[in-house]
């Protein structure tokens, strides 16, 4: 009798100690990988009706963008200065923006229409098509939900050719842009008395684009940047999320 009551025991215990053994697996499942960015906002250059002349490059407006949900933003008089280059189609000369004409630094973003923000924070990234001549430089900007253009210390330089570029905006860092000059700012007294920006909330960001910090040197092959499509991968932060969380 002692032995069976020791057996029945014994089972009893293997079989909660299976039961407990099981659960814990169960939970280390439900840790499930963080799920991949979607694309949330695409720059797709195009030539409207009203650019039909090809022999003529033209300041980059609203109807340049195929996605009308998309809305293109100008900071810095350089930022309407620059102008579309290449052809709607071409896979050796896509249509684009070329900045050689800007006359002092710009940054131009794009936001969406329907007020939404962008959640850029985890796995979110940029791929963009660039091209640079001299020491100009392609950097990212990005406008937060408080207001504040900032610029990245990712930089595009010295791409002789079209290339598509891929980079992560949580691993870069930030400091801030003054929207009407487009020189960077001192972010105040930090406790490493650095520039960067401290922690920015990369959660609800309002527009997302590019910046030149140099003057074009016009026409032919000085000092200028090229920009193709951009697409943008994170999560939609919806705007009634953005708007209780101010």
């Amino acid at each position: 009798m002692l032995y069976r009551t020791i057996a029945r025991s014994a089972a009893v215990s293997a079989l909660a100690l299976f039961a407990l053994t099981s659960a814990a697996y169960a939970q280390e499942g439900e840790a499930r990988p963080a799920a991949a960015p979607k694309l949330v906002l695409k720059v797709e250059w195009v030539r409207p009706a009203s650019q039909e002349n090809t022999k003529v490059r033209y300041m980059p407006v609203q109807e340049n963008i195929a996605d009308p949900n998309v809305e293109i933003k100008y900071y810095g008089a350089g930022a309407k200065q620059i102008l579309t280059t290449g052809a709607p189609g071409s896979e050796t000369a896509p249509y684009g923006v070329w900045t050689g004409t800007a006359e002092s630094p710009f940054a131009i973003t794009f936001r969406l229409k329907n007020g939404d923000s962008m959640d850029l924070t985890g796995l979110a990234s940029i791929r963009w098509w660039t091209k640079t001549s001299g020491f100009h430089v392609v950097r990212p900007v990005l406008k937060l939900a408080n207001g504040t253009l900032i610029v990245g210390d990712v930089s595009f330089s010295s791409i002789p050719k079209l290339t598509i570029g891929e980079f992560s905006l949580p691993d870069a860092r930030w400091v801030k842009l003054d929207p009407n000059k487009i020189v960077t700012l001192n972010s105040g007294r930090t406790a490493d008395s650095e520039i960067w920006v401290p922690n920015p909330d990369l959660s609800k960001v309002e527009e997302i684009g590019f910046a030149d910090l140099m003057p074009g040197s016009g026409h032919g092959t000085g000092g200028w940047i090229q920009l193709g499509n951009i697409e943008v991968y994170g999560k939609i932060a919806p705007r009634s999320a953005a708007v209780s969380s101010r």
